[in-house]
């Protein structure tokens, strides 16, 4: 895959994302996104977002090709969390004896998401629900719930503890709660089993990607750090 298109401002590369939550931003602005999930049953690209029907080894190829044209300016990793969030605590012996090194395999996607990170030299974060993750990769850097971004989605008025662990200079949002919506309901915990649940307890919040995407755009940023300059658009 070429990336040789200099109308876009960059390239965005979002690991083990199915949703286009914080793809639509970045697109939307002028970026070209690679989200690498294979849930996407097929690889297409439209609209500036080109969907990787894979895991993110059997996209190493694309995103090798990404990483040395030098382009890429954010990577987020959203690895699985259903074998290591401790809400799923009480399932871990059943699944241990079926496959001991169940979240060995699942820390391994996550060091994935990691590595692709800080090899493209751009702002990167992974996350992750409350998880055993710790024990592996110590104390996340920052952690959020997305009914403090409400300013930005009043949809997101719920609860469910996020813990982001970042690097290459990302930038933690300031929080924009709009507090007339009432205290955040608990709707993910209180979900009812469905073969959809997985991915709906995982979707990404879309006020909290809008404020990453305010925080760390590259053109945002210059604007941000540079209050005289005139590229704002």
């Amino acid at each position: 895959m070429k990336h040789d298109n200099d109308n876009t401002r960059g390239i965005v590369i979002l690991l083990c994302n199915l949703t286009d939550a914080m793809a639509e931003p970045w697109a939307d602005a002028g970026y070209e996104v690679i989200m690498v999930d294979p849930q996407h049953g097929e690889t297409t690209a439209v609209a500036g977002i080109t969907r990787v029907a894979s895991t993110n080894i059997g996209a190493g190829p694309i995103l090798g090709a990404a990483i040395r044209s030098g382009r890429v300016v954010f990577v987020a990793g959203f690895p699985p969390c259903t074998d290591v969030a401790v809400s799923g605590a009480r399932w871990f012996e059943a699944k241990r004896a079926a496959d001991p090194y169940f979240q060995a395999k699942a820390a391994i996607v996550a060091e994935q998401c990691r590595m692709v990170g800080i090899l493209s030299g751009a702002p990167w974060m992974w996350e992750n629900p409350v998880s055993v993750f710790t024990n592996i990769f110590g104390t996340a850097d920052h952690t959020f719930h997305p009914y403090e971004y409400t300013g930005l989605c009043a949809e997101d008025n719920y609860t469910k503890k996020t813990l982001l662990r970042v690097g290459g200079g990302f930038r933690m949002p300031d929080k924009c709660r709009d507090k007339s919506l009432g205290e955040p309901d608990n709707r993910i915990h209180a979900m009812p089993p469905s073969e959809e649940r997985a991915n709906l307890r995982s979707a990404f919040p879309r006020g909290f990607s809008r404020a990453v995407f305010l925080a760390n755009a590259p053109h945002l940023r210059a604007a941000n750090d540079n209050p005289q300059s005139q590229d704002a658009a």
